[in-house]
């Protein structure tokens, strides 16, 4: 009877082991969620393994991986160095993707605008009130800009969205750079906030004299119209794909993948862009860790950023660059299991 009970449960634990080495746990940004949403559907329905997906911000994702209780954190920016210190082992970032962030906005009677980060920094500096503020009239001859109060929306949580578009304004405007600077967190001088990059689609939808920074894929979920920018170029663009991709051209992208891409100096480049990353441990044999859980993440990494690929573009997400791919790949294989290659 004893060695009944002791083989049941000996089957039980493995059939444990089995289930958990079939589903990876995931948390973090918002920004790519319509983009993995789909991806990870897909990587089911192809391999078996399910991977569960919070889209919490990317600030809560760099915190969850950190603290090791998912298997991957997701951000649209990279870790600093110091952001890195708390984690127990090395991180390694691998990006998925481009994406672009815009300024969607609604204005009754207005579909179309153009702004420049000076009118953008504006805004969220509260020096400009109204839409027919002459600095944004005189960049929008024969549109009837009404004198709506602007109700800047922003996010409530810590966000890689939020990095990304103060990293920008911070680019362009030093009295943004000096007075809110750029973080996943910042102190806002007005506007009101809501969470996730679908929280603050909705409080624009819903608020009449808003504009809101998302990405580009939120903005044509919700039908809502997003502003034409002047890039570091002087050229007025639009984002999509090829501008997003774009402002990766001609950027020198490091061993470890971590770079800004923010206002690009090439023509064609739409200038809020940036990689989306998946941020794991290196050396993957810690806590309960099984060989096969880390096998699926490295084979799910690799899925993601070469045959996943084709589901970007679809999705309002531009592919990685073929010149990233060497790195990437580089970073993936790196991975180790008890200090061996898996």
């Amino acid at each position: 009877m004893k060695k009944m009970l002791t083989l049941a449960l000996s089957l039980v634990a493995a059939a444990g082991a089995t289930a958990s080495a079939q589903t990876i746990t995931g948390a973090g940004a918002s920004f790519p969620n319509p983009l993995y949403s789909k991806m990870f559907a897909e990587y089911k329905k192809q391999t078996g393994v399910s991977v569960n997906y919070q889209s919490v911000g990317s600030g809560a994702g760099q915190k969850q991986i950190i603290n090791r209780t998912v298997d991957f954190g997701a951000s649209d920016n990279p870790m600093t160095n110091d952001m890195m210190k708390p984690a127990p082992a090395a991180l390694l970032h691998v990006p998925t993707a481009i994406g672009a962030v815009v300024p969607a906005f609604n204005v009754p009677g207005v579909t179309s605008m153009k702004l420049t980060g000076e009118t953008l920094a504006g805004i969220y500096l509260g020096s400009i009130k109204k839409w027919n503020d002459p600095k944004i009239v005189a960049l929008n001859p024969g549109v009837k800009l009404p004198g709506l109060p602007i109700t800047p929306v922003r996010r409530s949580d810590s966000s890689g969205t939020t990095y990304v578009f103060t990293d920008y304004l911070s680019s362009v405007n030093p009295t943004f750079k000096s007075r809110v600077g750029r973080g996943n967190s910042v102190k806002w001088p007005v506007g009101s906030a809501a969470k996730g990059n679908d929280g603050v689609a909705g409080a624009v939808k819903s608020t009449p004299g808003s504009i809101g920074y998302v990405e580009l894929a939120y903005a044509k979920q919700n039908r809502l119209p997003f502003a034409q920018l002047k890039n570091k170029a002087g050229n007025w663009i639009t984002a999509d794909n090829g501008p997003a991709s774009a402002a990766a051209a001609g950027v020198v992208i490091p061993s470890d993948t971590r770079v800004s891409i923010v206002n690009s100096g090439n023509a064609q480049a739409w200038p809020i862009a940036s990689f989306t990353y998946v941020i794991f441990y290196k050396e993957q044999k810690y806590g309960n860790r099984t060989q096969a859980q880390a096998k699926n993440l490295k084979n799910l990494l690799w899925w993601m950023t070469h045959d996943g690929q084709k589901f970007n573009e679809g999705l309002d997400y531009a592919k990685l660059p073929a010149g990233v791919m060497p790195k990437v790949e580089k970073v993936i294989k790196s991975m180790t299991y008890g200090g061996q290659a898996i």
